[in-house]
């Protein structure tokens, strides 16, 4: 058997329940034919580049399939006919990947970061307060003729 992604959008009027059965109908769909599903992962809502049929966000989900061309076939025949799916994609891989995904990953990158998504846009800088000000410590706000 051949190793496929499928990534599909469902509507963003869709609730997050309602997609989650869906998938774990197209899953049922593909074992039910002979094949597996060795990863699920639902993305989120996400906003789209361009509006599709109306809708500018939509509920992003991942398949990681080990499946005969038969049973992706059939599937890709399923999505294109449910009204809740508006773009759909299926590609043939050499290997699937163990862990999360590199849209999972990049989440968690940015939730690690100091600073939040923004990065540390200051460096070592102290804080406004902390730092001496003009004339404090001994600097003296004359000209270049002045002797102490």
């Amino acid at each position: 058997m051949a190793l496929y992604e499928n990534v599909f959008i469902a509507r963003q009027d869709v609730p997050a329940k309602q997609v989650e059965a869906l998938t774990n109908q197209f899953a049922e769909l593909v074992t039910g034919l002979g094949g597996t599903v060795s990863k699920k992962e639902y993305w989120g809502l996400r906003s789209l580049t361009y509006s599709i049929k109306k809708n500018r966000k939509g509920h992003y989900t991942l398949l990681n399939l080990d499946a005969p061309p038969a049973a992706v076939k059939e599937l890709e025949r399923t999505m294109s006919i449910n009204e809740d799916i508006i773009r759909f994609l299926t590609v043939r891989v050499d290997e699937l990947e163990e862990g999360p995904s590199a849209i999972m990953q990049r989440g968690a990158d940015k939730a690690d970061r100091p600073g939040g998504d923004r990065g540390d846009r200051w460096g070592d800088r102290p804080p406004r307060r902390e730092r001496p000000r003009f004339g404090d410590d001994g600097v003296s706000m004359g000209g270049a003729g002045e002797e102490e």
